[in-house]
């Protein structure tokens, strides 16, 4: 018999994946360059040359049992040891190879980050607008993901709501900054906020509350944004880290998880991931990956680009008589639809050729998604079609 659970989520298919194949299959009646598709966060811009340069090295000097044999259960040894380094260069902050455990992405790191902290029916809090895709991470875990309520005037943590939300059964709380979907880079106020209730709320429940930090888009932070480190602010802080953003890698599946050194086990907890390995089926990354981005640390994609669309969108928007808060970083802007039906709005966009993706899922109704990793020449393109898309169904609006 087949697990009822797994077979009720096949009704329950990502929006964001249905929308990109709806856009491949229109592009294959009117051209993919003539579909205008902001919906799936996909690095639209080229791996450094510097990585391609290391891949093709590797294959030519290196023995190739080195480059395809398994490698240990926490990642290779020199590539912990030079992950590590990089964050205490950058951060300030101790980190040895002890602390460090290869991930397949940051969504293997956050599989592991979860099963360490948590039993089932434990809670985590996470914060609206969220990546959907948090809800099966966790709840197929056995714990349970509870979302605060957003700030939709800023998009920085909705306190009040947080502190209701705190309760014993807490073992973890979830953030994501730079924010996907919002675009949002949480600041040192709101951070310190954070971690000061967590602290109080930890001495007064008797257990850690781990703080959970998903940062794929960590190195895309636009000019005069300040962009945190969050373990400084927190000891009992567990990074998840992506190579998939900042070096265009997405495909080949690259991250780690860095439990702070400030943390009592962290050493037993990046020890304890490889048990959670052997649980899950991980069983660690690609070793010529892992060798790879050991050497281009200190390199990045060219994400100049991801800044010239947002400036781009986020001005035709205002002047439309959009409601958005300007992101900070990221690949993403979340402006309020032009009714309160985000989904309706969405479904509109479509006869215009425009793939937007409603808020829905993403904890926040009557606002939607744009993902702009696409050729700055095609956002130009479709500024047309989202003034048509504005002027022919939204007429009223004009006049704000």
């Amino acid at each position: 018999m087949l697990v009822q659970r797994y077979k009720d989520m096949l009704s329950g298919k990502s929006v964001i994946r249905q929308l990109s194949e709806f856009a491949t299959s229109r592009g294959q009646e009117i051209g993919y360059e003539n579909v205008f598709d902001y919906s799936l966060g996909n690095p639209s811009v080229p791996v450094p040359k510097e990585f391609t340069d290391v891949m093709i090295r590797l294959l030519s000097e290196k023995n190739p049992m080195e480059l395809h044999g398994y490698s240990p259960s926490l990642g290779i040894t020199s590539v912990r040891e030079a992950i590590a380094a990089s964050l205490e260069k950058r951060f300030g902050i101790p980190y040895r190879k002890e602390h460090i455990f290869m991930a397949s992405g940051a969504a293997g790191a956050l599989a592991h980050a979860f099963r360490l902290v948590t039993e089932p029916g434990d809670e985590i809090l996470t914060f609206a607008p969220f990546f959907p895709e948090y809800h099966p991470y966790v709840d197929l875990t056995g714990a349970v993901l509870k979302v605060v309520p957003p700030n939709t005037e800023t998009f920085q943590i909705n306190f009040e709501a947080f502190e209701e939300m705190l309760s014993e059964k807490v073992k973890a709380v979830l953030i994501n900054t730079p924010n996907n979907p919002s675009g949002i880079v949480y600041s040192a106020e709101t951070l310190q906020g954070l971690t000061d209730i967590l602290r109080e709320k930890s001495a007064k429940y008797g257990h850690e509350i781990y703080l959970i930090s998903d940062e794929p888009y960590r190195e895309i932070v636009f000019e005069g944004v300040d962009a945190p480190c969050v373990s400084r602010f927190y000891d009992n802080t567990i990074m998840c880290y992506s190579f998939s953003k900042s070096l265009s890698l997405p495909g080949e599946r690259i991250g780690y998880v860095a439990v702070n050194p400030a943390c009592p086990d962290a050493e037993t907890m990046v020890n304890m991931c490889g048990q959670i390995s052997r649980g899950i089926g991980h069983n660690c990354p690609p070793s010529i990956i892992q060798l790879a981005v050991a050497q281009v640390l200190d390199k990045t994609a060219d994400l100049k680009v991801y800044e010239t669309n947002m400036n781009l969108i986020y001005k035709e928007l205002m002047d439309l008589g959009f409601t958005c808060v300007k992101p900070g970083g990221t690949f993403y802007i979340f402006p309020k639809a032009l009714e309160e039906d985000s989904i309706a709005f969405c479904q509109k966009a479509l006869k215009y050729d425009l793939i937007l993706v409603p808020a829905d899922t993403f904890g926040a109704p009557g606002f939607f998604r744009m993902a702009y990793c696409i050729d700055t020449e095609k956002v130009e393109r479709s500024l047309e079609a989202l003034r048509k898309f504005v002027k022919t169904e939204y007429p009223a609006s004009q006049g704000k």
